[in-house]
């Protein structure tokens, strides 16, 4: 009758060969089971009785053991995860899931994280010119002090995510909205935005002289004390945008001269704020 109870217990914890805290719980639960079969037969229960009574003692196992197996490979993921220091150049990423990644101090050129879900995960001090971050979900994520040269960010998920004193020369984001994303300290000249929409993102001390804004929609934005010269907002929508520069300094209010609004829409207060500070708003739509 052992051998019954055996193959029921291997039966269910099949899928999870090889994890080890299950391997551990089929073995001390193989072992309690016994000895409840081994009692109730002393109670002068019949074979078939005693292993239907010791099955129905341990309940919903099943869900236990998922549960602990999902644990398990959580914990597992986390620590596989940690590729700080590392040569990865060319590496395929592309659909993984790995949530708070470690890539600080690694060699990241060329690899392809297209698709993966990156959520929490920091890349740092790190070589990741020419990555593929397209689909990629990047909620949360902190890219910092590193080169990102020539990279995408096409339909990318940025939520939270933070770009700062990095270099995003030739780096594209194409039909993405972000969300309270920070792109601060950081050189965006030649970055390419294209039908994005920004909200309550903040681009406060970076440059962004000469980029090519058109027909994008700006919510909640802060421009607070970046490079704006000849920025271009042609046929923009800005709701709620925030213009302020450096005290006691002229620099930021020559470049706001300097800006095209043609044909832009914008609310009352952007527009009013912009009107102080002598901005061409001769063309613009007031909403």
């Amino acid at each position: 009758m052992n051998e019954k109870l055996n193959q029921y217990v291997n039966g269910v914890f099949a899928p999870y060969n090889g994890v080890k805290s299950v391997d551990e719980l089929q073995a001390d639960l193989l072992t309690d089971l016994q000895e409840r079969f081994n009692e109730l037969k002393k109670e002068g229960k019949d074979d078939q009785t005693a292993l239907e009574m010791t099955i129905d003692s341990i309940g919903d196992i099943e869900q236990t053991v998922q549960e602990v197996a999902n644990l398990t490979r959580s914990l597992e993921r986390q620590v596989l995860t940690n590729l700080s220091s590392s040569d990865l150049t060319n590496s395929d990423f592309a659909g993984v899931t790995a949530h708070k990644g470690k890539f600080a101090g690694s060699s990241l050129h060329g690899s392809d994280f297209s698709g993966a879900d990156l959520t929490g995960s920091s890349f740092k001090s790190s070589d990741v010119r020419e990555a593929n971050f397209n689909n990629a979900n990047l909620t949360d994520c902190t890219f910092s002090t590193l080169d990102l040269s020539n990279s995408s960010f096409n339909h990318s998920i940025l939520v939270r995510t933070t770009f700062s004193k990095s270099s995003l020369a030739g780096v594209t984001f194409r039909d993405i909205t972000m969300t309270d994303v920070k792109l601060t300290m950081t050189d965006l000249s030649k970055t390419t935005f294209e039908n994005c929409t920004f909200d309550g993102v903040d681009f406060t001390n970076s440059s962004l002289e000469g980029l090519n804004l058109d027909h994008q929609t700006f919510i909640g934005v802060k421009f607070d004390k970046a490079g704006l010269k000849e920025v271009t907002f042609r046929g923009a929508t800005l709701k709620n945008v925030s213009f302020k520069g450096p005290a006691l300094s002229n620099r930021f209010y020559r470049a706001i001269k300097t800006i095209c609004f043609d044909d832009a829409r914008m609310d009352k207060l952007t527009y009013a704020a912009l009107k102080g500070l002598e901005a061409d708003l001769s063309k613009v739509t007031v909403i």
